[in-house]
């Protein structure tokens, strides 16, 4: 379905933080490609358009976090101190990481 070798640097699921501006840009360039189904992906397309780069920043964790079930360090605000976005938590553990925090 994609016609390069490689995909475009896109961020990953999850969640980003983009300003108003580039979200009306990137809504107009998705008008104007064919909707690819990893939705990434097309994000990255839509980017690569636009000639924007994203960035990566430390505090989403797009793949989950190492955790121990078991260990307290998890029930500590501190552990989820500088996360912005973590993914692949069940909702009942979102919130309780919002309420530690």
């Amino acid at each position: 379905l994609y016609n390069k070798n490689n995909y475009p640097p896109y961020a990953g699921g999850g969640g980003f933080i983009m300003d108003g501006p580039l979200a009306k840009r990137l809504h107009k360039t998705s008008e104007t490609l064919e909707l690819y189904p990893i939705d990434d992906v097309f994000l990255g397309m839509c980017l690569e358009v636009l000639k924007v780069s994203p960035v990566g920043h430390e505090g989403f964790k797009t793949f989950g976090i190492v955790k121990n079930k078991n260990s307290k360090m998890n029930k500590e605000p501190c552990f989820f101190r500088n996360m912005l976005v973590v993914h692949k938590l069940l909702p009942p553990e979102l919130l309780q990481m919002w309420d530690l925090v």
